[in-house]
């Protein structure tokens, strides 16, 4: 399988979930168990989607000092993108969502980790693409990013379905057109070159800034 353009070296690349050893029997049920819920059906991954790098985006390097992860990379569109259309999965490690998470041995904690989302809360799931994942770990936050002229995200996280597993699993989705999109926004969601951005919640930069807070104290301690 190829890698795509820019991938880091020091990260396996996933076209597949990858499973925590720690989660049990009832972790893997509700990870297959499809949601019935016909007022509010789960969105599907199309069955022929192929694995592997994903052609309508591009990992970049950031190298505009104004942007928020200047010196790190990004995920630009190779196309003009639609509204609601589908992007790609999000892969990575499937593990317990609250702590201790079940794995300590390796002295990772997934509660640092910027590449964490909850996949089922009620199932206890949450999947982290630090360490391993695809493409859509380089999907970043909208704040702060130059360009923008006050605009919020232009793509969303959602929770799917996918048949070729038979598993749920969290996408990257263009977020819908609006009821007062008019002409061009209408049918181009993301543009080609532009960079696909979520909203990573303000919890997200709470934590953030809590922890950043602590580093410091700990030094300044030291």
């Amino acid at each position: 399988m190829p890698l795509p353009a820019n991938w880091p070296s020091h990260v396996p690349y996933l076209t597949v979930p990858a499973y925590s050893p720690h989660l049990g029997q009832a972790h893997f049920q509700a990870l297959r168990t499809r949601p019935a819920d016909p007022s509010d059906p789960i969105p599907e991954i199309p069955r022929d989607l192929r694995p592997g790098p994903c052609p309508a985006v591009r990992i970049t390097p950031i190298t505009d000092p104004n942007h928020p992860a200047h010196g790190q990379a990004g995920l630009f569109a190779t196309r003009d993108l639609a509204p609601g259309e589908l992007i790609l999965p999000y892969l990575g490690e499937i593990h317990i969502g609250t702590a201790p998470f079940g794995d300590k041995t390796e002295g990772y904690d997934y509660a640092k980790s910027d590449y964490d989302l909850w996949l089922d809360r009620d199932a206890d799931l949450a999947v982290d693409a630090a360490r391993i994942g695809n493409e859509a770990r380089f999907v970043n936050d909208y704040r702060g990013v130059p360009g923008r002229d006050g605009k919020k995200a232009n793509a969303e996280f959602r929770v799917v379905w996918d048949p070729r597993t038979g598993e749920k699993c969290m996408a990257v989705f263009v977020l819908p057109a609006g009821k007062r999109a008019v002409g061009r926004a209408r049918v181009v969601g993301i543009a080609r070159g532009e960079e696909v951005l979520v909203s990573y919640g303000r919890g997200f930069w709470q934590g953030r800034r809590e922890a950043e807070e602590q580093d410091a104290d700990e030094k300044g301690n030291t």
